[in-house]
């Protein structure tokens, strides 16, 4: 959970502190966010499925089948993330023209500069997520917390130097986080050669491809990526939208995305330890068991999720007035925008969102990508343009549309669990 609310606060950081420089940055950030939301997910579904069968394997106490594949994950990873990151270099702008073409010109100008300094830093994100992914399927999540604190110490310190010492406004903030994610990919490679791990790398300069390896880690990892990708390229259609209702609706959305997602570490930080725990079960053949943790590890996220998001509808006002230099129609907006966001997310977010954890990693992947995908489609992004553009709810619309999908979501996953259907899916060993 720790680690989680770390991995937060560097983009949460990036939009605070560069909130001194105006709305106009503040949007830039927000609109690249969006795109770099849908490439980490992406990175981390691609982890996520190398951690399954690592687990997996772990349960089957076939450590050295965990090695094996922990090796073709960060090679896999890691080749797809140096590809996107060319590719979103040289496409930066028509890239950002086509999917935020009505924004003003400065916002603009400060998407392109952002947006080029965080593709580079893709490839050492992704191998970093690999490394967490790993510990964490070893049951170490110590190491990612630790990593995860260091990066964002350089994170916040270069902000400070870049922003407001060098007077590079949005431009430092995305530096700072490519020198913190350097950092992170340097420290997860380097501890995964140590030898007292369960699953230990010893030689990264021979890759040693293992095609079935490969196949069961993406038959797993790209299931897991469309649902998150599509996922992510609808909530990118949906900014092009509430791009459209200016800079107000751009800020207020940024400013609320960001308050809204800290009560979803918890959610976020269970769901993980899930893929470790419940693949590990399933490895062993303990389907009794993986229920049993399935329920305990939700009802946690609804008890901790609720604490925080009660906690938030009190104080919204005060956290908001934390981003500095708002206006007062914007701060309004997003203190709205916060309030709906938790008085949804209390009944609906963990079993829409920790719930399907269980089912991917009994590799249940297939049914949750097709229901996150018809619901992010046909939900979220049709009623956002109906709701907001439509019915003239403006941002609100788009949020309320968010709250649609969830319910939707929760009634599916609900039923799958329950029916148990998910049960006795889990990968073939290699």
């Amino acid at each position: 959970m720790v680690e989680q609310l770390l991995a937060i606060t560097i983009g949460l950081a990036d939009t605070v502190m560069v909130s001194t420089c105006g709305e106009a940055a503040i949007s830039g950030i927000s609109q690249v966010d969006s795109i770099n939301v849908l490439l980490i997910n992406i990175f981390s579904a691609l982890a996520t499925g190398g951690a399954i069968i690592s687990a997996q394997y772990l349960g089957r106490n076939e450590d050295d089948n965990a090695s094996v594949a922990a090796k073709q994950l960060i090679y896999t990873t890691g080749f797809c993330a140096v590809v996107v990151a060319i590719l979103c270099i040289i496409g930066n702008r028509f890239i950002l023209s086509l999917l935020f073409g009505q924004v003003e010109p400065e916002v603009m100008s400060n998407s392109e500069i952002y947006f080029f300094w965080s593709a580079l830093s893709y490839p050492f994100l992704a191998l970093y997520n690999c490394g967490a992914a790993l510990f964490r399927s070893m049951g170490n999540s110590k190491i990612s917390m630790f990593a995860s604190l260091i990066m964002n110490i350089i994170n916040i310190s270069g902000n400070a130097l870049l922003i407001y010492g060098a007077g590079l406004g949005v431009a430092g903030a995305a530096i700072a986080s490519l020198a913190s994610r350097i950092f992170g990919a340097i420290v997860m490679l380097r501890l995964l050669h140590h030898q007292e791990n369960r699953i230990y790398i010893h030689d990264m300069r021979h890759p040693h491809l293992n095609p079935q390896m490969i196949r069961n880690i993406l038959g797993l990892g790209i299931p897991n990526g469309m649902e998150n990708g599509m996922f992510q390229i609808g909530k990118i259609l949906v900014q092009g939208l509430i791009a459209s209702f200016g800079t107000v609706s751009i800020a207020a959305n940024a400013v609320a995305n960001s308050v809204s997602t800290i009560p979803q570490i918890s959610g976020g930080a269970i769901g993980l330890a899930m893929i470790t725990v419940v693949g590990q079960c399933v490895g062993a053949g303990d389907y009794k068991q993986a229920k049993q943790y399935i329920l305990k590890l939700v009802g946690l996220t609804y008890i901790s999720m609720g604490l925080l998001h009660v906690f938030i509808l009190i104080t919204a006002p005060f956290i908001v007035s934390v981003f500095g230099n708002l206006q007062a129609e914007t701060a309004d907006l997003a203190v709205l925008l916060i309030r709906s966001c938790s008085l949804f997310a209390i009944p609906f977010w963990p079993a829409s969102f920790t719930l399907p954890n269980g089912l991917r990693a009994a590799s249940d992947v297939k049914f949750t990508m097709t229901v996150s995908i018809f619901s992010m489609w046909v939900f979220r992004i049709c009623f956002s343009f109906l709701l907001a553009r439509y019915m003239g709810l403006g941002v609100l619309g788009v949020w309320l549309a968010m709250y649609i999908d969830w319910i939707f979501r929760l009634i599916c996953f609900i039923i799958r669990f329950v029916r148990g259907k998910w049960q006795h899916q889990q990968v073939a060993a290699a």
